[in-house]
């Protein structure tokens, strides 16, 4: 979808940037082995050096950002997996780490056996326990989506509201912040934005608040579920690093209010961009008054769920030139079958259409009906949409009963997340697991839905395979003794400038390098230098970071996960030529607003350190 000034047309000229240069990984993937092997070569007539580890781990992070964000990209998994390869090579020329001792004294098989034969030497080494959570969380809430949950409580405060979009807005997005911190805002997002996009269409908002409020998204996802361990992979990638110092309770006590306020940062700016924007609800159209059936419907019968503009999209060609035309009337709040009506598409294509959005068996009563409420025969609309509403009221017990289950699979969540927080050596996934298996046979028996759930959930954990790498790598830093040099750092610090300037520092730190690189990454890295402090000391200062590695990650297009799905959903949905550079613009002000809100209550925290 592009963005059109007048809402009504698009251009048709080629978009001004520049396009994408995807570089080979394959030959990336051999460069990098090389000169693995030649470093390998090297170590066995002189030492390698841990500054030429840090330097190698810093370049392939580096590299995530600049070859991701200018035209000339490698895939990050490429790059990550193919720069491991030399990171490794290096770390086997170290003389002396704490492996090398290992190895030295008791054989590879016991460091076998300790390190990649246990659980426990696999989460120390790639996090496996946080990565495995993720996984099953990722499952587990793209189960919970296919219900439509979300859907139906927006259109349920829409109604409440009288079709007012900034009450419905600002309490959709509290619901989402607050589900954030518990059922990961990575697995939110996408539903987030695809509901109030829907929303803000029907009200015919202006591709400046639609795109936005997409962009808002991020920052209730990533910044507003900072209040809990669970929902943000720093979180428990800190969590897990500086276990058990950072437990629910540091969780509640520290991040909580920032997380509060922050949200109150956001709603405020909502109030500036949405005020005044309607929804007629005495006019909506019968699939948009029954959006969450509609969807549901989509997935049952189709195996996928699409928005009206995504359909007409997706079926351009067989429009012939009226595309744009029906995206238009679709983007100023017309419903999908008068936008076709009107821009004169053929009746057999029509109800092509109409039977791909809902149903095919429905497709000739959606077209009579529409055909009928363009021409003002309002009350023969009404008859002839009959069948329809059969169909999505039948539709509408289904999900129903499929949300109960899904409530009910929080049940055994929740449990396992409690006992883990009693007694850690419970393994963390546990409780993710537990809730995707209970809550599967919500879908279980609808095939296609099923298999939509499962495929989602891939494709999205699929963006987390670059970690495995880089977490390695970080460990291998850590065994080498990097981060002993951090911790003296820090200790300086505290001695000459005191506890409220250090975390502050820590704080612009976290957010400069989340803005720039991943935020997982920097999470990984940045709490490593914690270790070893007095225990309010530590937690103040995690606490600082915590708030970065929030804020920075939403600060660019790439800083976390969320960043990066409402950026390409902009570009595919909304305006193909959106730039890097527009991201930060539009939301420095938001940015800079949360930032000075946490110094005050950074420099609040180190105040109180100091006096208690």
């Amino acid at each position: 979808m592009k963005d059109h000034s007048d809402g009504l047309t698009a251009s048709t000229s080629p978009p001004t940037h520049t396009a994408v240069v995807m570089l080979p990984g394959g030959r990336f993937l051999t460069a990098c082995a090389v000169v693995a092997g030649a470093i390998l070569l090297w170590g066995r007539f002189a030492p390698t050096s841990v500054w030429l580890l840090a330097v190698e781990v810093l370049a392939t992070i580096l590299g995530l950002f600049a070859f991701g964000s200018f035209r000339y990209q490698i895939h990050k998994n490429a790059l990550t997996y193919g720069m491991l390869l030399v990171i490794v090579a290096t770390f086997c020329g170290l003389p002396g780490s704490q492996w090398h001792t290992e190895i030295a004294d008791r054989g590879w098989s016991f460091w076998i056996g300790q390190h990649l034969l246990s659980f426990r030497g696999l989460d120390d080494l790639i996090h496996a326990d946080t990565m495995l959570f993720i996984l099953g969380l990722t499952f587990f809430v793209s189960v919970i989506a296919q219900t439509r949950l979300l859907e139906g409580i927006t259109f349920f405060l829409l109604r409440r509201n009288q079709g007012s979009i900034l009450p419905t807005v600002i309490a959709v997005t509290a619901v989402v912040a607050f589900a954030s911190g518990i059922l990961d805002g990575v697995s939110m997002i996408g539903l987030t934005i695809r509901t109030l996009v829907i929303i803000l269409m029907l009200a015919a908002a202006p591709p400046a608040a639609v795109r936005y409020a997409v962009m808002v998204c991020t920052a209730v996802t990533t910044i507003c579920g900072i209040w809990l361990a669970y929902g943000e992979p720093p979180n428990l990638i800190m969590k897990a690093n500086l276990y058990p110092h950072l437990g629910n309770a540091f969780f509640l006590r520290y991040c909580a209010p920032a997380a509060i306020a922050s949200y109150l940062v956001i709603a405020w700016q909502l109030r500036g961009k949405l005020g005044g924007q309607r929804v007629n609800l005495d006019t909506m159209d019968v699939l948009d008054a029954n959006v969450a059936d509609v969807r549901f419907l989509q997935a049952a019968r189709h195996g996928d769920v699409v928005t009206a503009v995504e359909l007409v999209e997706d079926h351009a060609p067989v429009l012939m030139g009226r595309a744009e035309g029906v995206i238009g009337r679709l983007r100023n709040g017309g419903a999908l079958g008068s936008a076709l009506i009107l821009e004169d598409v053929p009746e057999s294509t029509r109800r092509q259409l109409l039977g791909h959005f809902v149903s095919e068996d429905l497709a000739d009563g959606l077209d009579r009906h529409y055909v009928l409420d363009v021409a003002g025969q309002y009350e023969a609309a009404l008859q002839a949409e009959l069948a329809v509403d059969d169909v999505l009221a039948s539709m509408a017990r289904t999900r129903r009963r499929a949300q109960k289950v899904g409530a009910f699979a929080l049940v055994p969540f929740i449990t396992m997340l409690i006992v883990h927080g009693i007694d850690h050596n419970v393994p963390l996934f546990l409780a993710s697991f537990a809730g995707f298996f209970a809550a599967l046979p919500a879908i279980g028996r609808i095939p296609r839905m099923r298999r939509l759930a499962l495929r989602e959930a891939a494709i999205e954990y699929a963006e987390y395979y670059f970690l495995f790498p880089l977490f390695l790598s970080i460990t291998l830093l850590t065994n080498a003794g990097f981060f002993d040099a951090m911790q003296g750092l820090i200790r300086h610090g505290i001695e000459t400038m005191g506890h409220a300037h250090v975390g502050f520092i820590q704080f612009l730190g976290s957010t400069f390098l989340s803005a720039i690189l991943d935020n997982n990454v920097v999470a990984d890295f940045a709490s490593r230098g914690l270790e070893g402090l007095d225990i309010k000391i530590l937690q103040f200062f995690a606490m600082a970071q915590i708030a970065g590695y929030a804020l920075g990650g939403c600060w660019t297009h790439i800083g976390c996960a969320q960043s990066v799905v409402a950026y390409a959903f902009i570009q595919r949905d909304l305006d193909a030529g959106y730039t890097p550079m527009q991201w930060i613009k539009e939301m420095t002000p938001v940015i800079i607003q949360i930032l000075v809100l946490m110094a005050v209550l950074i420099y609040a925290e180190g105040a109180l350190l100091e006096w208690f």
